[in-house]
């Protein structure tokens, strides 16, 4: 597939995924940016802000399986991978699959079960494939978890471990709407006459892994690649407000992302404002802050914004 393809066909998606979801436009960007970067979303923010929705009208629209998974203090491990059952018939044991044998994973308020359960996900989101009793079963592709997480403030939640926070490729923030884009969200509820939104398929999970190979034809100068690596160093050496800063998987995070970012903007190459737009989703929770910062109001997109700010732009021609 040619990048032009992935240009048209991205912005088909989006237009479709804007019938649910109403003035959260870059934040929607940078979900199929995640999608095409083969790569896991953590959407963290307040419930009621159409997090679920989101999830659901990315996978109708790109015409992958979807399920859903609530997280809850009691979930198991095997409510998420599956669990072997002894056939009386055959007198042996079956493995009956667990909702992650899917494309696109809702993992809902992933920081609701305790660390076991959300642990049980590592393998399926680094190696895309479940081990199950010394039997390994291999997902299918797409495979994209899509976690949200309720803000740790409120109670009974647990904290995401660092380990799993840095398999998602990005955390996202959607925020409350304006007033204008709140009255739009009851005026398109009053046309459609119900609670759904009829999304339409626009592609195919071929097409979708297609794109996704697409965006590795994407060339990336010399010049771009010092400047991820400018940037992921900075977080590293910043020791008045960070502990511990990005590792190398920062960098291919960065560089996975800005790559896909070129191609849903129509181009086979990289420019620096590809890298500005994905780095602060890319790296801010990859970042331990220095404990005395825990009781503040800085938060860790806040100390990478002005990194980012600090780090001279490479010229581009």
């Amino acid at each position: 597939m040619k990048i032009e393809e992935v240009h048209e066909k991205g912005k088909l998606i989006l237009n479709e995924v804007g019938k649910a979801i109403v003035g959260k436009e870059e934040v929607l960007k940078l979900i199929l940016t995640t999608i095409l970067a083969d790569g896991h979303i953590l959407i963290e923010d307040l419930p009621g802000l159409a997090k679920t929705l989101m999830a659901k009208s990315f996978a109708t629209a790109l015409g992958v399986k979807f399920r859903r998974v609530q997280f809850t203090p009691d979930l198991l491990p095997s409510d998420i991978l599956g669990v072997s059952v002894f056939n009386q018939k055959t007198l042996e044991f079956e493995f009956r699959k667990g909702p992650i044998f899917t494309n696109i994973l809702l993992a809902d308020e992933i920081n609701r079960a305790p660390p076991k359960t959300q642990s049980a996900l590592l393998e399926a989101m680094q190696e895309r494939q479940v081990t199950i009793e010394g039997k390994t079963y291999y997902l299918d592709r797409p495979f994209v978890v899509i976690a949200t997480q309720n803000p740790i403030e409120q109670e009974g939640t647990y904290p995401l471990p660092e380990a799993q926070l840095d398999r998602f490729l990005v955390r996202l923030r959607v925020g409350y709407p304006t007033k204008q884009e709140e009255i739009e969200i009851l005026r398109r509820r009053i046309e459609r006459k119900k609670e759904e939104v009829d999304i339409n398929p626009i592609v195919t999970p071929e097409e979708v892994v297609e794109m996704q190979k697409a965006v590795e034809d994407v060339y990336v100068s010399d010049a771009v690649l010092e400047y991820i690596t400018d940037i992921v160093k900075a977080t590293r050496e910043n020791k008045r407000e960070i502990d511990i800063g990005a590792s190398p998987r920062g960098s291919l995070a960065l560089l996975k992302l800005s790559r896909a970012y070129a191609a849903l903007e129509g181009r086979d190459y990289v420019i620096p404002d590809d890298v500005k737009k994905v780095a602060v989703p890319a790296l801010s929770h990859r970042l331990i802050l220095k404990r005395e910062l825990w009781y503040t109001r800085v938060s860790q997109e806040s100390v990478m914004q002005r990194i980012l700010e600090k780090i001279p732009v490479p010229k581009f021609e």
